[in-house]
């Protein structure tokens, strides 16, 4: 009794993933008791069990029958193959994908696995030939389109791979990797929106899927939803414990919600963790500094320029001390090995500029925080300290853009990117996502009826896309939380002659979207009422015992955490002096 064992592996993303592969179940042989077990059913079982060795030397086994045809020969080095990568023997893994294609010339499973080892081994251009050769050869074959589309984005291909994503998500739309991986290039293109619908989306598919949180965590970082963002970085930390990078994360998190206990608590188990985890150090020295525990922090950031002599946020940070401790000329020494080390480091010229201020110098300072702000739009504590100059972000890069607007609002461009601005909404400035090629045309300004009468739904034409039929035609719609003057989400609203449906309840919006997938927006009357924005003048300050001496926390969400210090130190009363930076982009 021959059985051939057909294997797919599972889609590799940002991080090389182990294969995943279809074998036979102990249980395919209940009732078989009688029948001996062939050595590739016993190989198939062992490999199943995670036995990678004993499944190699039963695959080797099974092939020294010298009657086996080619196409079953080729199954069974495919097999052992997979079996050699379980086993972390690339080579041999290569050279038996390699004889399998000799015999079999024709079998795309194996051009999908060696395409798969090629990019964990850092080959992208090799495995994406790979992968067109396996797609050419089974056009159905989702995870070769997946796992394609992840080496055109090592590849910095990121429209091709967000086209061969979407092809997966259609072959097999319940698996959570494709949806994770297009979320990725979403956001590595400027599209966090369309990001966080998507990891949304793979942790419907699969609630252990911690990737997906924690990539989630961080588009939501870039829509200014950091309630939001610590919660996705506690549930990824629930399904991986001993990741300490999970934990700096969340701790700069806690630190932008002036909740400076529960980031030292983040920064040290992180440092548990990895003693040598350099952003762990630096997050703990800014805390410490901000806190004014300045014998904490001065340890931490030597200790992070120890461990890394060229990182210029390590510097920046320290010079971010000294100013605090009222050393600010020994800081602008710090500062100028920081812009040495990175002249593009938005944190330098943020602690320069908060230098300046506290120097009198405010032109250089209102030079420095725009900058810095421009390079870094997350960096509020930047905006906050316009603000207390009596300035704002600087938006004489904007440029209108005739012909695109509606009623009160415009659309203007900056760097390539579309936004919709309204003088009547002076605080909202609306991110114009794309889904294809054209303008943001806007086409209706919908302000919903009471008890939603805060929120406003921007409509707009989302571009050209490849549809099932050709060519389509896409429009967007922005949720607006007009209160806060936040985007809440960006929709698919219209795609060719398909058109979402939208329901709004007292706490929710749901919205049924036109690929049949149905998000859901979780209301104001769910949340805790937004506090007011900084007034011009008012200082954030930060302690160490888990509050905050002003009403606020960044985004309007107030973010609450268990204090705990080892210290006693002074609450700040200084300006605002944190930084969440957005997931190492330091």
């Amino acid at each position: 009794m021959r059985r051939h064992l057909k294997y797919r592996v599972k889609p590799i993303f940002l991080v090389a993933l182990l294969p995943f592969i279809e074998v036979f179940s102990p249980s395919a042989f209940a009732g078989e008791t009688q029948a001996p077990v062939s050595k590739a059913e016993e190989a198939a079982l062992e490999l199943v069990r995670g036995n990678a060795g004993q499944a190699i030397a039963a695959y080797t086994e099974a092939l020294k029958d010298a009657g086996l045809a080619n196409d079953r020969r080729a199954t069974l080095l495919n097999d052992r193959a997979v079996a050699y990568v379980r086993m972390g023997q690339p080579k041999l893994a290569i050279e038996d994908y390699n004889k399998a294609l000799q015999i079999f010339a024709e079998y795309p499973a194996a051009y999908n696995n060696r395409g798969n080892l090629l990019l964990a081994l850092d080959n992208a251009t090799e495995a994406l030939k790979d992968f067109d050769r396996a797609i050419l050869l089974a056009p159905g074959y989702a995870a070769a389109y997946s796992n394609r589309a992840t080496a055109k984005v090592k590849l910095g291909k990121f429209k091709d791979a967000i086209q061969d994503y979407t092809k997966a998500i259609e072959l097999m739309p319940s698996s959570a990797p494709p949806l994770s991986g297009r979320g990725l290039a979403f956001l590595a293109t400027g599209k966090p929106h369309a990001a966080i619908r998507d990891f949304s989306r793979a942790v419907q598919a699969d609630a252990r899927f911690a990737s997906a949180y924690r990539n989630r965590a961080e588009a939501r970082v870039n829509v200014e939803q950091s309630t939001e963002a610590i919660e996705d970085l506690s549930r990824a930390l629930a399904f991986d414990p001993s990741n300490g990078e999970i934990y700096v994360v969340r701790g700069y998190a806690y630190l932008s919600a002036s909740n400076a206990a529960s980031a030292i608590k983040d920064f040290t188990r992180a440092i548990e963790l990895d003693p040598k985890l350099v952003s762990a150090y630096q997050g703990r020295g800014l805390a410490n500094g901000l806190a004014e525990a300045f014998e904490d922090a001065f340890a931490d950031l030597n200790r992070a320029i120890e461990l890394d002599p060229r990182s210029a946020t390590a510097f920046a940070y320290r010079a971010f001390v000294y100013k605090q401790d009222g050393q600010p000329d020994v800081g602008l020494k710090d500062i100028e090995t920081a812009l040495k080390l990175d002249p593009d480091n938005a944190d330098a010229f943020w602690v320069r500029g908060e230098i300046s201020e506290l120097q009198g110098q405010t032109e250089a300072a209102i030079q420095d925080l725009r900058k810095a702000l421009g390079m870094k739009p997350s960096l509020i504590l930047a905006a906050d300290a316009l603000t207390r100059l009596g300035v704002g972000a600087d938006v004489s890069e904007d440029r209108d853009v005739p012909g695109l607007g509606i009623d009160s609002w415009r659309v203007v461009v900056r760097s390539n990117s579309y936004y919709a601005v309204s003088d009547d909404y002076p605080g909202v400035r609306v991110p114009l996502e794309m889904l294809g090629e054209g303008q943001p045309k806007l086409s209706l300004w919908d302000i919903q009826k009471p008890p939603h009468a805060s929120y406003g739904v921007l409509h707009y034409s989302g571009g050209t896309v490849l549809g099932k039929n050709g060519s389509e035609e896409a429009e967007l719609a922005a949720i607006i939380d007009i209160e806060s003057g936040k985007v809440i989400g960006i929709q698919p609203h219209r795609q060719g002659a398909r058109v979402a449906r939208w329901q709004w309840e007292e706490d929710r919006l749901q919205v049924a979207s036109v690929d049949g997938v149905t998000d859901e927006f979780v209301l104001r009357a769910m949340r805790p009422a937004p506090t007011a924005p900084l007034a011009s003048g008012q200082r954030r300050t930060y302690g160490v015992d888990g509050e905050s001496s002003a009403s606020w926390a960044p985004w309007d969400q107030p973010v609450g955490g268990v204090g705990r210090s080892n210290r006693q130190a002074k609450r700040a009363q200084k300006k605002p002096k944190s930084l969440f930076d957005l997931l190492f982009n330091n």
